[in-house]
This record gives structure tokens, C-alpha cells and sequence, in this order.
């Protein structure tokens, strides 16, 4: 099978590319603006640079399409947060961009990497299906935006395209060579990562419930999908949902209960004054994203995941202690000093130009 990959080198693109070059039996192409250098994958990956935010990258995307039996999409983006433009050029404009390729090279199968993100709220913690609206969280840029993406799939679906089209909602996806880029993304570009282990207490509303699952665990999902060409949206998440007690207690921290509208006022200030780089909406997305049946990639796809939503959070937490990292430059190591450098050459990260 020939399997083109955008955004082939991020979290879930490697977990991705090493299940499927594991198995020695696929053409692989990977799309990334940033390419690796060749110890990454070896010589089973053929790597072809992309900017999806341009309309330039229409010719590339077509040429790396031709021939495919199936695109994998990936590729999204998380900073700069300040900018918001750049941020929707990416992930919607990209989504659109990689439509028309798909259309133009006639590929018979597209897989879209959506989230549980582009659910709209939720109503109480009942579990919902992939029936539940997407229409997003208003507050919440990355939410608005996958939603945005989701309606771009209706049309291209509605428009009579023969593709078949397959949409997978994960939850937080977590690995360890993740760490560093999930660090550099999230926290404070001066604090070395060591910080997390001395967090005395953890101050957040006790309502907290997210759904967490493995890249390994997406990765596979994304295979069973290809394999048998399976169209629709399926969720995806690991069990148990996580609590803010299990993110407490894998922090080594004490549990203090503050309400999510100070958690998110505390959140915004600290944003706009440049100190930490998340935006205030992804605090209202964790406390509106509802819990996932899962119960469709079961029956349909045969997937469950192998790894339990505590153990991929241990995991991860302690890539981050660890400054784990990946192949890739999306997920090369993260150090206080490179932090540095790069805040006073180029900025902070939630507001800097790209490289």
C-alpha cells in the first residue's frame, strides 16, 4: 500500500511511521515542514517538504498524492498561540488544501486525524458517541478550528467525491518522546523540567475528567482504518477517564480544589502577559469535553487500546522529567538554554515567527 503522512513527524505521524515501517510492506511518503535528517526511519520513508499554510503547497501535495491508495492527515499546529491567523492557515486551510489534493490525485481513501476536541460541550459526564454535535467549544481556538475542519469534511463529502473518508477523535494523545515538545508547547520557556517532580499542590477544579490515550494506541487505530478502508468518524480514548486526583498523584502533588473560572482568569492573565504560552480556551475545553464511547472502533475497527489512560500519563510525565524526545525535529529535546536562545532570538513560543 502506498501511504502518504502530513505532519509525518509529530506526535502521532512517528508513532505512526514505526508501526507501518515495522511491517516492511508499504511505500511510505512523509509530508512535514520541518523534514528529519535520514537516521530518522531509515530509508523506508521518502520525505517531502510542505508548508500547508500556503496555497503554493496545492502543486506539492498533488505530485506526493499521485498514485497513493490512502493519505493519512496530521498535520495541525499548537503555537504560536498569539497568533491565531497562522494557527487557522494550518489547521482548516491545510485541511482544505489537502482535500483538493485528495480530489486532483483521485486518492481512494483519506484519513483525517480530528479530535475529541471538535465535540461541542458536554451536558453531564455520560458518555457520548460519535452522533454528539461538533460545533466545538466557542471559547477554544484549537476546538472552533477542528470543528471548522469537521464541516469541511461534510462538504467534500456531500460534494459527491467518491474518497472514502475515515475521521478519528482522540483524546490528549500522550508518548514519551512527545515530552519535550508537549513541554515546550505548554510550559514556561525558562522552568527546566525538573519543576514538575517539586509541584507541592495542584491547584484546579475537581470536576477535571479527560480522556487520554497512547500514540501507539492511535497509530494502530489509523492501520485497522486503512486496512479495511472504514469510513466515518470513530473516538478514541483509553480507559479510565482521567481525574484531576490521577493527575495529582502522578505529579506527587496535593490536590487543592479552585474553581475552573479562577483557573481560567489566573490562565488568561499570565497569557497575555507572556508567561506561560497557553491560551485561556484550552481551560474551558478541558472542563467541557465529554467522555467517549468508544464502543464504534471496537465493533467496527476491532481496536482497543493496549495501554490504560493512567500508565500513558505516567509515561509522559516522566518523558517530560527526563527530557525525553523523539527523531524530529517537532520532537527534538527541549533545554532551559535552547528555551533561552530562542526567546531573545526569535521570542516567546506563543508568539515568535516560524523558523
Amino acid at each position: 500500500m502506498r501511504i502518504v503522512v502530513t505532519g509525518a513527524t509529530g506526535n502521532v505521524g512517528t508513532a505512526l511511521l514505526r508501526r507501518l515501517t515495522d511491517s516492511g510492506d508499504h511505500v511510505l511518503v512523509g509530508l512535514a515542514r520541518r523534514l528529519p535528517d535520514d537516521s530518522a526511519f531509515g530509508d523506508q520513508v521518502t520525505w517531502r517538504s510542505v508548508d500547508l499554510t500556503e496555497d503554493a503547497a496545492l502543486g506539492t501535495l498533488v505530485d506526493a498524492f499521485e498514485g497513493a491508495d490512502a493519505v493519512v492527515h496530521l498535520a495541525w499546529g499548537f503555537q504560536p498561540s498569539h497568533d491565531l491567523s497562522y494557527l487557522e492557515e494550518l489547521g482548516v486551510g491545510g485541511t482544505r488544501r489537502v482535500t483538493e489534493a485528495v480530489s486532483a490525485a483521485e486518492v481512494p481513501h483519506l484519513v483525517h486525524m480530528s479530535s475529541i476536541g471538535a465535540y461541542s460541550p458536554k451536558e453531564d459526564d455520560a458518555r457520548v458517541d460519535e452522533r454528539w454535535p461538533t460545533q466545538g467549544v466557542p471559547t477554544s481556538p484549537y476546538s472552533q478550528h477542528k470543528s471548522a475542519a469537521e464541516r469541511l469534511l461534510d462538504d467534500y463529502e456531500r460534494s459527491g467525491h467518491t474518497t472514502v473518508v475515515t475521521r478519528l477523535r482522540p483524546g490528549i494523545v500522550g508518548q514519551r518522546t512527545a515530552a519535550s515538545a508537549l513541554l515546550r508547547y505548554g510550559f514556561p520557556a525558562l522552568a527546566p523540567s525538573w519543576l514538575i517532580g517539586l509541584l507541592p499542590v495542584l491547584p484546579l477544579d475537581r470536576r477535571l475528567v479527560i480522556p487520554m490515550v497512547h500514540a501507539d494506541d492511535v497509530a494502530d487505530a489509523i492501520v485497522r482504518a486503512l486496512t479495511q478502508r472504514a469510513p466515518g468518524a470513530f473516538n478514541l480514548a483509553a480507559e479510565p477517564p482521567l481525574t484531576r486526583d490521577d493527575l495529582a498523584e502522578q505529579l506527587g502533588a496535593r490536590p487543592v480544589h479552585v474553581p475552573s473560572q479562577l483557573v481560567r482568569t489566573a490562565a488568561s492573565a499570565a497569557w497575555h502577559a507572556r508567561l506561560q504560552p497557553v491560551d485561556p480556551g484550552w481551560v474551558d475545553l478541558a472542563f467541557a469535553l465529554p467522555l467517549m464511547d468508544t464502543s464504534r472502533a471496537k465493533d467496527v475497527l476491532g481496536w482497543e487500546p493496549r495501554i490504560d489512560a493512567v500508565s500513558v500519563l505516567r509515561e509522559t510525565l516522566d518523558g517530560m522529567r527526563e527530557q525525553a524526545a523523539g527523531p524530529t525535529p517537532v520532537l527534538r529535546p527541549r533545554t532551559v538554554a535552547r528555551q533561552l536562545r530562542d526567546a531573545v532570538m526569535r521570542g516567546p513560543v506563543s508568539s515568535r515567527s516560524r523558523p
